[in-house]
């Protein structure tokens, strides 16, 4: 590991629990602590928490923020709801994905609005040029339009608590009930626990599994402690530490987008079957021109989900072809935990992107059976009711 790296506040822990160590955007993060499966099944069944630290978190504030992020995202963010959080993309004047990211709405201690825009760590520094070059100047030329851009990455850090026991692992932690918490909501918190030293953090039930959870940031200078508290108190659950590994398994099953693999600045969001996040009235946005255009006919190409017919695998760069004629690639894939089977996720045209149709998908040199099936490949099953006494 070198020193370049970009550290978490949880990079001893991850080391001092055998964590495997790899370069991921340039932050030192962990792969796997023991058996990918095994965390990634853990997930599924109990809970699993996973270090997010690199993930970027920009915040906006101030009188003009609100008209800002409705002229930078494609999702319009005026609409959204005390402690509402939506997902949205950012584009580029070509209508190509520059990222995909997560914007939440809160209120400080004064009651004063603003907002959390969560961006991949691959994509930190391009989106927060991207802010900077579209900020209106310091003296705004008219009131109201004054932005305060804050990059608070290294501030805080950010862990996902995922899985089914993730209410009951979270609950006597904090000051908010959790189990009238919408999907896509958040709050912030208290952490009832003397570690986090009378300090607070957000939390939001979101996450990139598939299954029931949250995601909480809290503030750098108490990440371990917090860290620590949930690890113990998740003994008893089931609880296990996952990492990356495990986290692209899950989300993978979920058939959600990896940047850099399905989202690209080369792909626009109808070839990704993200249209429902462009709203292409009222606010224009970087793009919004040519996604008007676009919008005007059928793309080339669709993400789809594939599952293989036989054991092998499909990987990243796989070629997929119909009658002896490749129409597509895979953009990720592998051999499902959960469901026991090869899944993945891939471009093809669109033509045959209906589920059903069989294809083919080259893997090293093997021609394997493959069908388009529809996404989510695994949806989470519905918990039992609590029965009453």
């Amino acid at each position: 590991m070198t020193n370049e790296l970009q550290k978490t506040p949880l990079y001893e822990w991850h080391v001092a629990h055998g964590a495997r160590m790899v370069d991921f955007a340039g932050w030192a993060m962990p792969l796997q602590y023991g058996s990918i499966v095994q965390e990634h099944l853990a997930t599924r069944n109990a809970c699993g928490i996973t270090d997010i630290s690199h993930m970027g978190r920009l915040r906006f504030e101030g009188p003009g923020a609100a008209v800002f992020l409705a002229e930078l995202l494609t999702r319009r963010v005026g609409g959204l709801k005390l402690n509402q959080v939506r997902y949205s993309l950012i584009t580029n004047y070509e209508g190509g994905i520059m990222d995909d990211v997560l914007v939440g709405y809160y209120h400080n201690a004064h009651g004063q609005p603003f907002y959390v825009v969560v961006v991949n760590a691959a994509n930190r520094k391009k989106i927060v040029d991207w802010v900077h070059r579209h900020l209106p100047p310091e003296r705004a030329e008219r009131p109201g339009q004054e932005v305060v851009f804050t990059d608070v990455t290294r501030l805080w850090a950010m862990f996902a608590i995922q899985g089914p026991r993730a209410v009951d692992l979270l609950q006597p932690l904090v000051d908010c009930d959790l189990e009238s918490m919408k999907y896509y909501n958040g709050a912030q918190v208290r952490i009832l626990h003397p570690a986090a030293k009378r300090q607070g953090g957000i939390l939001s039930r979101t996450g990139y599994t598939g299954e029931d959870g949250f995601e909480l940031s809290v503030g750098a200078s108490i990440a371990r402690a917090v860290w620590e508290v949930l690890i113990e108190m998740g003994g008893p659950l089931g609880l296990v530490p996952a990492g990356l590994g495990a986290r692209d398994t899950l989300r993978l099953e979920a058939g959600m987008p990896l940047y850099g693999h399905e989202l690209t600045e080369e792909i626009n969001p109808f070839e990704a079957g993200l249209e429902y996040t462009c709203y292409l009235t009222g606010y224009d946005f970087p793009g919004r021109d040519a996604l008007l255009t676009l919008q005007q006919s059928l793309p080339a190409k669709r993400l789809v989900g594939i599952e293989l017919l036989g054991r092998r695998p499909a990987r990243e760069g796989c070629p997929i072809l119909s009658n002896e004629e490749r129409v597509g690639v895979v953009t990720s894939g592998t051999f499902s935990p959960t469901l026991r089977k090869p899944i993945a996720l891939g471009y093809v045209k669109t033509e045959l992107s209906k589920p059903g149709q069989e294809l083919l998908v080259d893997v090293r040199g093997h021609l394997e059976q493959a069908v388009v099936v529809p996404l989510p490949f695994y949806r989470r099953p519905k918990r039992p009711p609590v029965p009453v006494e």
